[in-house]
């Protein structure tokens, strides 16, 4: 079983709003199976990748931070946006990780992939699975602000993280997925892990538009 990427006929495409971070997209297109041309507007998204990473202990590193759009400080893994033109993702996770966690990792895996919201929204995100880890060195840590300077940091076991999605304690999707593939990833042994450079097809093919 596998997503069918399709190239569909766009005879119309405008950008109707320009937002800080994301623009808003209309276009007008056809399908085959529809009687008339349709139109949508979504939300053109950078893509984005974020990190499960877990020590020697399988303990995953959460922060809360606030965010605004929801009024509420969340639990998350670190997560930035693909937003440096040209950077390999596994570079910008790397970079991520840092910058938000203070953390380096040796070993590096593709945990996940997925589309936030495919009826209003093109991003792809990749979940990437950072292990063997090692503090950034205090003269090398990178300065955060706004509310990056309020994030708080904990180290969690996956099975008290686990549960506490399951009992609607975290909201976030990225670090709901997260936590349960981490979690089926340690189950299987830790034996059938993309490679850190694994094609990321919707990406490419959202990309190659």
């Amino acid at each position: 079983m596998r997503d069918q990427p399709v190239d569909v006929e766009v005879s119309d495409s405008q950008t109707v709003f320009r937002g800080k971070v994301w623009d808003v997209q209309r276009e007008t297109f056809t399908l085959p199976e529809a009687q008339r041309p349709m139109v949508r507007d979504f939300v053109r998204h950078t893509g984005a990748v974020a990190i499960a990473a877990l020590d020697a202990h399988d303990r995953i590193f959460l922060m809360r931070q606030y965010r605004h759009p929801i009024r509420t400080r969340d639990w998350e893994i670190p997560a930035g946006l693909l937003d440096v033109d040209g950077e390999d993702p596994a570079a910008a996770a790397r970079r991520e990780l840092a910058e938000e966690a203070d953390l380096r990792a040796a070993d590096w895996h593709v945990l996940a992939d997925y589309v936030s919201s495919p009826g209003g929204m093109d991003e792809t995100l990749r979940i990437y699975l950072a292990r063997e880890l090692s503090e950034v060195p205090d003269a090398e840590r990178f300065a955060r602000a706004d509310e990056e300077s309020g994030i708080e940091p904990r180290w969690t076991p996956l099975a008290e993280a686990r549960e506490a999605v399951i009992a609607g304690g975290i909201g976030n999707a990225t670090t709901q997925l997260a936590v349960f593939h981490a979690c089926a990833a340690r189950e299987r042994g830790w034996e059938d892990l993309r490679p850190a450079d694994a094609p990321w097809p919707a990406r490419e093919h959202l990309r190659g538009r």
